[in-house]
């Protein structure tokens, strides 16, 4: 494999530990690795290699990923290797890692969750418990110490036996739910959660050192800010450099950056609001679809939720929930939304429902919003009675 310097080189196929070592040699001669996910068609997969592949040196440029992808086409972000590297020591502090542990990872290599941790395993030298396909098995994290990943993939690494060594869990990607953290901490993990993006790196992090005011508060080294429509700015060396070509979320003031999720900050405390393009517009009210997720996921029935807007002429849109159910429940909508009413309002509770065995998932874990949307279109989710 030739390997021009600042170039981009894409990487696919094989088994994940191979890739990772492939990525670490690119690097190591000055390239700029850019991982796929060998589920992607190879149509999609060509459009992201050749795109790459033609884009010229992209000077002081170190790694490349790729955003989840819940909306079209995925974008190409380029950062630094400082962007990474000087959160290391903050990471490291926060999972207590140590040259012997060994971290567990629950995403593929592809992800930007992922790659981050594999670029700190390589500055920091402790070892890596990767999945041999694309989810991690209890035979994958025998060994693991510590873990990074989604909650989706503690509540699977939690289902298939917990390994007996592991003591710190750092979870991102998505919202976790108070109650899989309860779970992990009564087995002996102490969770770290926290928010960030593929463009922004870590922004938020809650390490429970607090569980009489738990809940996210700024990451070291990050300065957060809340301006006009509730849209939240960080001011933060982790930021990275943009995207190789075209537009996206990310846009900047100054030293400041954000990609427009919303939220607020009480006595420092960030509760994030969702996407500030996400909002659904039903009759005279706006709602947030994570209000109406959160509230979902405290339900004993609900493992997860999905929440959107589906056109309607009469209210602008209709509330909508995909459910992923607890094995054996059987809910029924009127008993949903019963169990609802103490927490949400008449106007934020949803009008839809559906259900799927599982919620479709980009490769970091969070849920496949425009897939489920075209399923719906489609007609090709069950309805809930």
């Amino acid at each position: 494999m030739t390997v021009r310097p600042g170039h981009l080189v894409p990487l696919r196929g094989g088994a994940p530990t191979d890739l990772v070592r492939r990525a670490l040699e690119v690097r190591a001669a000055g390239g700029v690795p850019l991982i796929g996910d060998d589920r992607w068609s190879e149509s999609y997969w060509r459009s992201v290699r050749d795109r790459s592949t033609a884009a010229g040196p992209q000077p002081g440029q170190a790694w490349a990923t790729l955003t989840s992808g819940t909306t079209g086409e995925p974008r190409i972000v380029l950062r630094t290797a400082a962007s990474w590297a000087d959160s290391f020591p903050a990471v490291g502090a926060l999972l207590d890692l140590r040259p012997d542990d060994v971290l567990a990872l629950s995403s593929p290599p592809a992800s930007s969750l992922s790659l981050f941790s594999v670029a700190h395993a390589a500055a920091a030298g402790h070892s890596l418990a990767l999945p041999t396909t694309h989810a991690l098995t209890p035979d994958d994290a025998r060994d693991a110490t510590r873990f990074h990943g989604t909650p989706n993939g503690l509540r699977s690494l939690l289902d298939g036996g917990v390994p007996p060594r592991l003591r710190v869990a750092l979870i991102g990607g998505a919202s976790l739910d108070p109650g899989l953290r309860t779970r992990a901490e009564d087995l002996g993990i102490r969770v770290v959660s926290y928010y960030g993006a593929a463009e922004l790196s870590f922004v938020a992090v809650d390490d429970g050192a607090d569980p009489d005011r738990p809940g996210l508060r700024a990451f070291p080294g990050v300065e957060l800010d809340v301006r006009d429509d509730d849209v939240l700015w960080v001011r933060s060396p982790f930021v990275a450099t943009g995207y190789l070509e075209g537009d996206g979320p990310l846009r900047r003031d100054g030293d400041w950056s954000t990609v427009g999720d919303r939220a607020r900050i009480d006595d420092g405390i960030v509760t994030l609001l969702g996407r500030s393009d996400d909002a659904i517009l039903t009759a005279a009210a706006t709602v947030i679809p994570t209000d109406v997720e959160e509230a979902l996921r405290r339900l004993d029935e609900v493992d997860d939720a999905v929440v959107l807007g589906l056109p309607n002429a009469g209210v602008g849109s209709l509330v909508t929930a995909v459910l992923e159910l607890h094995p054996g429940a059987r809910p029924t909508r009127a008993m949903l939304r019963d169990a609802l009413a103490p927490l949400l309002p008449p106007t934020h509770r949803p009008r839809r429902w559906f259900v799927v065995d599982e919620l479709p998932r980009t490769v970091t874990g969070k849920a496949a919003r425009a897939e489920l949307a075209d399923r719906l279109a489609a007609g090709t989710v069950a309805s809930l009675d």
